[in-house]
């Protein structure tokens, strides 16, 4: 539960755990020995001005198999039960609620059994189980591969597109770059220069891609960012066409085709340059942000 929330706006830190329990300070083992009535957790500190809390619970959703009461995947047993701890009357209305709208969604056919209880004392994991997924990186993948976690998360969390009606919706170039990861050509799209305040989105979806703030001039010919907004609503993927090795970048939610992420951007924001596609993206100016529902987004250019 670390990766999903590790690097979103407005985390603050991400701490593995265990909590629940009744016995204190518990080592790995006896957690995973079923024995203490802990879980294996994640302790977020958040800007809730930024990440919402209703956001933190959404993205948990995203991760698991809510309707499994006896684990997670190829982890059984009670330490591996999903839960939401609350720590306010706040929050537990917000997780309640939640969880009350994914059961009435119809997304799962089997109840949703994850339980909402009071926050109970946290006692942090030992320093090896600490971003795992940065320090076991090759393994963290193959397991979250292997268990059947990442499928699982693909098939109930990917939008179902009509590529039909999405062929009537969009433009012939918006529709082969998306859907037919084309390309557009360079210096004759429509926001490669684009010095406008605001921000892109997904032209299929709606979500919020990339910020003006960090679009620059990489002399390529396509609009090339440092940074998404939110790295969670993108996926990377290998892209060996063309005779080339690159690394692909696509919108999480619509898995709309985007461009690619090279490692020749400016050093001191970070060595990144995200080349978009502008045929995958919508603009919206700073000022139309609050009408067209982005309001939380003009926090970008405080």
């Amino acid at each position: 539960m670390v990766e999903p929330f590790d690097e979103r706006p407005g985390i603050i830190s991400v701490t593995s755990g265990y909590t629940g329990g009744t016995v204190e300070n518990p080592t790995y083992e006896q957690v995973c020995s079923n024995t203490t009535g802990h879980v294996e957790a994640v302790q977020i500190e958040f800007d809730s001005s930024i990440m919402p809390y209703k956001k933190l619970v959404e993205t948990f959703w995203q991760q698991i198999d809510p309707t499994d009461p006896y684990g997670q995947f190829h982890d059984r047993g009670e330490s591996y039960q999903t839960a939401i701890f609350y720590h306010t009357d706040e929050q537990k209305q917000i997780a309640e609620a939640s969880k009350q709208e994914l059961e009435n969604s119809g997304r799962f056919s089997k109840p949703i059994v994850t339980k909402i209880l009071p926050a109970k004392p946290f006692y942090p994991a030992e320093e090896k189980h600490q971003d795992y997924y940065k320090k076991q990186s090759f393994h963290y993948r193959l397991y979250k591969k292997g268990s059947g976690r990442e499928d699982f998360i693909k098939k109930n969390w990917r939008n179902k597109l009509d590529k039909s009606k999405l062929k009537k919706q969009l433009t012939s170039i918006q529709f082969h770059v998306t859907q037919e990861n084309g390309t557009e050509r360079p210096f004759q799209n429509e926001y490669w220069n684009n010095e406008e305040e605001g921000i892109y989105v997904d032209i299929v979806s709606g979500e919020p891609l990339f910020s003006s703030t960090d679009q620059y001039d990489a002399g390529c010919g396509w609009p090339s960012f440092t940074k998404p907004i939110d790295l969670y609503q993108l996926k990377k993927e290998i892209d060996s066409t063309h005779g080339m090795v690159r690394t692909e970048v696509r919108s999480k939610t619509a898995d709309s085709h985007l461009g690619h992420v090279f490692e020749d951007g400016p050093k001191d924001k970070g060595g990144l340059r995200y080349c978009i596609n502008s045929a995958a993206m919508r603009f919206i100016p700073k000022d139309r942000l609050r009408e067209e529902g982005y309001e939380e987004y003009l926090r970008l250019f405080e």
